[in-house]
């Protein structure tokens, strides 16, 4: 067994399958949850339990509700593999004291996961998961006490759960399903092998609207692609959209929580464009109003938004275990991060891209406009933006040199343009003077450094992002 310490990264524990992922570790981690809801004095309210398509990931679940069992709180174990956003959802309808999902979400497939989510459906916060590693670093895998999940089902320590009829219920709430059903689109989903499988067809089918699934089997090797819903990966679906002129191109990641988007003519519509669509929709075609809260990565059409909407913005570190925390505290509209994850009010503070594809549909219903008409709609809000990013590996014993670098660097002017702020609260950020900006930061989950850039062209981005390569010197 590996002695490395079990580290929660950006969204929970990921590591190699076999190598630091093993029984012994994910038991290690299920100990360490029982004993967090106990010393909280919640763990009389029970665990949700919940997987996706990952090799083995129905044998981890089993595994965590057997040491749940053994601990004497009750498991509700997903009965089948079910997107991280439905599993979060049920924690509220259940009313638990939190759960847990085996997933590693966009890493490549020889990763598996364990994402903690809190009694609200959201990520854990920081503070929590400090907790939740100091228990599960006391925990040897030796003496673990557990029940057989035949004996524990017995004594209803460990239930069954079917948590996507409350979900589904939920989403009528939400959006208008009709209306997106008597749509006339041709839509083609990538479900990228992964969690979010049949949940389109299944909302939206036997209507008007046309829903064409790809990927859509179990292959926990993600027919040799990172689950991850970005250009690279999402060749098929830029090709099938194009093939049967469809009106859209969606795809969720592998364990649903994120969406990728395409637009009729089959080109990717960037992560940052999606997430300010999302926002206008709601300020606009749905007249809400409410904060902002977005990851430092993310868009600064967003900070335009606001201004013209008068709702505030709220700037965080990456990942939703800051994100969730602040929507509950401001009573956020919606809060969102560049990898393609956004939660809304009045439905749980946990990125879903099932909920995200259906608002992106309603859009189009509402508006009558095809993806590229709202990607210029939304340009003449707030003027053209333009993003990409760098995903560069490196050696992890060169880590601290890096670190050491950007802590060192004071630049005045990048690219010919005045350096307005640095903000070195999660990675380092410069902002200039003409609204672009740049960011260098390591991923929380994999051995990479990413680069991100926008600005208003594609080449002044290209001309950052090598100057962010530059500044770390990769």
């Amino acid at each position: 067994m590996s002695n490395k310490p079990i580290i929660f990264g950006t969204d929970g524990w990921r590591a190699i399958i076999a190598e630091d992922y093993t029984f012994d570790n994910v038991r290690r981690c299920a100990r360490g949850i029982a004993e967090l809801f106990q010393k909280k004095g919640i763990a009389d309210r029970g665990v949700v339990v919940g997987y996706d398509m990952r090799f083995e990931s129905e044998d981890f679940a089993a595994a965590v509700a057997e040491v749940l069992a053994g601990a004497g709180v009750r498991a509700y174990l997903c009965t089948r593999s079910e997107p991280t956003p439905v599993i979060s959802y049920a924690i509220l309808v259940q009313k638990a004291a939190g759960g847990v999902t085996i997933t590693a979400s966009h890493n490549p497939p020889v990763y598996n996961g364990f994402k903690v989510r809190s009694d609200y459906g959201g990520a854990a916060e920081p503070e929590t998961i400090a907790e939740l590693e100091q228990l599960i670093a006391g925990v040897r895998p030796e003496g673990i006490p557990t029940i057989v999940r035949s004996e524990a089902e017995k004594s209803g320590l460990i239930v069954a759960l079917d948590p996507s009829d409350s979900y589904i219920r939920h989403l009528a709430s939400l959006v208008d399903l009709e209306a997106i059903r008597q749509a006339p689109f041709k839509v083609v989903v990538d479900a990228m092998y992964g969690a979010g499988i049949g949940w389109f067809p299944s909302l939206l089918g036997g209507s008007r609207i046309r829903v064409i699934q790809i990927n859509g089997e179990r292959n926990p090797w993600f027919g040799g692609i990172n689950p991850e819903p970005i250009t690279r990966n999402l060749g098929k679906l830029f090709e099938t959209v194009k093939a049967v002129s469809a009106s859209v191109g969606l795809a969720t990641d592998g364990d649903a929580d994120r969406l990728g988007v395409c637009d009729e003519h089959g080109d990717f519509i960037d992560q940052l464009r999606v997430y300010s669509l999302l926002a206008l929709y709601l300020l606009e075609v749905r007249g809400l109003r409410g904060p902002i809260v977005k990851t430092l990565s993310t868009s600064s059409m967003l900070d335009k938004l606001g201004k013209l909407y008068g709702v505030p913005v709220y700037e965080t570190g990456v990942g939703f275990k800051y994100v969730a925390p602040k929507m509950i505290e401001t009573n956020a509209l919606i809060g969102g991060e560049e990898s393609g994850g956004y939660a809304f009010r009045g439905h749980i503070p946990e990125r879903d891209g099932i909920v995200a594809g259906l608002f992106l549909l309603d859009m189009m219903v509402k508006l009558d406009k095809t993806p590229s008409q709202l990607v210029e709609y939304l340009f003449s809000k707030v003027g053209p933006h333009y993003y990409d990013r760098l995903d560069v590996h490196f050696n992890p014993a060169e880590r601290t040199v890096i670190l050491d670098r950007l802590a060192q660097a004071e630049p005045t002017t990048l690219v010919g343009t005045p350096v307005e702020r640095v903000n070195r609260a999660d990675g380092f950020k410069i902002m200039l003077t003409d609204g672009s900006w740049l960011l260098v930061r390591f991923s929380g989950t994999e051995p990479i450094m990413r680069i991100y850039a926008e600005a208003e062209s594609l080449a002044r981005v290209q001309q950052l992002l090598q100057a962010g390569k530059a500044i770390a010197g990769v």
